[in-house]
């Protein structure tokens, strides 16, 4: 896929490459969807305004499927194509933490002192109206307001986010994305669909079992390669976690579903 610097992508707690104190928002972020788009802007906007960097502190893997609440939930997004996502939506920073029984486990309160203001410097925090963290999904919004005053980070609450009246959320993209509706699904993520891979003559086998991708089927596709500044566009046959293109190309490259 297009190339992500390779300091972008920290996995665990160690800010040996960030050279600054951090605002760090925490999630999943399957998709990178509108709603996550709009946090990201006030993550950005509060990094600009106390001179920080930009992190998101993402899991590897998903919660749900490392608690084995998974089966059959498909990813909008594999770990690759979350960090190109986040490095064009102007985050400086993906940080990976492993979700194990360990991790799991953790406290929110030694989670936040530990990983986040020793660790890695914090000196903000943006989460969602319902975002919820540590041990029996203890730390919300409220609860974490004592750890500011405590540590002097700046917390911040985002609201709820609706496209015409309806919840926007990564169940909601999938649910889309399995209809094959891309052009719900574009509208939905703010941006059309992407699939990240390596074409051999035009061929991208999926390499992710966990990858969603939409029904059976030919889909108008725009091809991002790493040989290029320019988009292809193209067809694309969807069959059995494999992808068909209708241009016989060999390289590193992004598939958006325009429809």
């Amino acid at each position: 896929m297009p190339h992500v610097d390779n300091d972008f992508i920290i996995y665990g707690f160690e800010r040996s490459s960030i050279n600054r104190p951090v605002v760090v928002t925490i999630g999943s972020f399957d998709g990178v969807h509108s709603g996550h788009r709009i946090l990201l802007k006030q993550v950005r906007a509060m990094a600009e305004t106390l001179g920080a960097a930009s992190v998101v502190v993402t899991f590897d893997p998903h919660p749900r499927i490392a608690m084995g609440r998974g089966e059959g939930m498909g990813l909008i997004t594999t770990l690759e194509e979350r960090a190109y996502l986040l490095r064009l939506e102007g985050i400086d920073h993906m940080v990976v933490a492993t979700f194990d029984e360990a991790f799991r486990q953790q406290h929110y309160a030694d989670f936040v002192g530990q990983s986040l203001v020793s660790g890695l410097g914090m000196r903000g925090m943006i989460v969602g109206y319902n975002h919820r963290l540590g041990r029996g999904s203890e730390g919300s919004y409220e609860t974490l307001k004592p750890l500011s005053e405590q540590y002097g980070f700046a917390l911040e609450c985002v609201s709820q986010h609706t496209l015409e009246g309806a919840k926007v959320s990564s169940t909601v993209v999938r649910g889309a994305i399995s209809e094959g509706d891309m052009t719900r699904v574009g509208e939905l993520l703010g941006r059309p669909y992407i699939v990240a891979g390596r074409a051999v003559e035009g061929i991208i086998n999926v390499e992710s079992k966990d990858k969603l991708l939409p029904p059976d089927g030919i889909y108008r596709v725009e091809v991002e390669a790493s040989c290029s500044s320019e988009r292809v566009v193209t067809t694309a046959t969807v069959t059995s976690h494999r992808i068909w293109l209708n241009t016989p190309i060999s390289d590193a490259l992004v598939l958006h579903f325009v429809r």
